[in-house]
């Protein structure tokens, strides 16, 4: 069993007027074999707690702890923080030029494993992640994101998610611009990547829709860079029914 502990998670980002605290003391814990979602209105915080937990450049943690597995992830860097189990899959997956992806994947496979894959299996592999999501297997030879279109990049994502098998995911607003099918195909493949033994899931979203597919143990609320209510998928209905007014009246 695996554990992600976010502990009192305090954040701040550098605009034209200053420090401005994003994050106001975020906590929740996530354990293998659980699927979470946060939810919120834009500004809310949602993003920066996942690019916070990456490692992301822009976003500097004030406080708090990132633990997985009792180790502190805020102290290692962004590649020994994949090494020790983490994913993240972009809202805006970024293109990579003159890299294809099957290099690309086998690079990220062999630092995560510290061995290269045995290229005959690892080729297997990689065509058949593509194949389950609805992937051309000539994919494999084009350059990291370019050319492809938005539902093309998200499927792309959780081919990496299924290749490179991570403790835990962060998957951040993975829904967006997709359209049924290709939601349906993301969300089979997330459920697949959820079933396997050990594995946790933080889903981030502004939509429901995905929750019918992908189905959440504990839903949070996000408010202000702040956690306003955490409650089981009934949380989500009311969400699709009234939206953030309750949250936004009451204040954090």
């Amino acid at each position: 069993m695996s554990k992600l502990e976010i502990k009192d998670l305090h954040v701040s980002v550098e605009t034209e007027d200053g420090a401005k605290e994003i994050l106001k003391g975020v906590t929740l814990t996530i354990e293998s074999g659980q699927t979470h979602a946060i939810m919120g209105p834009n500004g809310s915080g949602k993003s920066t707690t996942a690019y916070s937990i990456a490692g992301h450049p822009k976003y500097t943690i004030t406080g708090g702890e990132v633990l997985l597995d009792g180790e502190n992830l805020l102290d290692l860097s962004v590649d020994e923080r994949a090494r020790a189990g983490l994913f993240l899959a972009m809202q805006y997956p970024v293109e990579v030029p003159g890299v294809s992806m099957a290099n690309f994947l086998r690079t990220a496979k062999t630092a995560l494993d510290g061995e290269a894959p045995k290229l005959r299996t690892w080729v297997k592999d990689v065509n058949g992640a593509m194949d389950r999501m609805k992937l051309d297997q000539a994919f494999s030879t084009r350059s990291v994101n370019e050319g492809f279109s938005g539902g093309e990049k998200k499927r792309a994502e959780i081919a990496q998610l299924d290749l490179l098998d991570p403790k835990f995911a962060i998957l951040d607003e993975i829904d967006s611009g997709l359209d049924i099918d290709a939601l349906k195909v993301v969300s089979d493949g997330i459920n697949a990547f959820a079933g396997r033994e050990d594995k946790g899931l933080l889903l981030i979203t502004h939509y429901t829709r995905i929750l019918r597919y992908v189905k959440p143990d504990v839903v949070h609320v996000f408010v202000d860079g702040r956690i306003a209510e955490s409650g089981g998928p009934e949380l989500a209905d009311e969400l699709e029914a009234n939206g953030y007014e309750r949250f936004l009246s009451a204040g954090v």
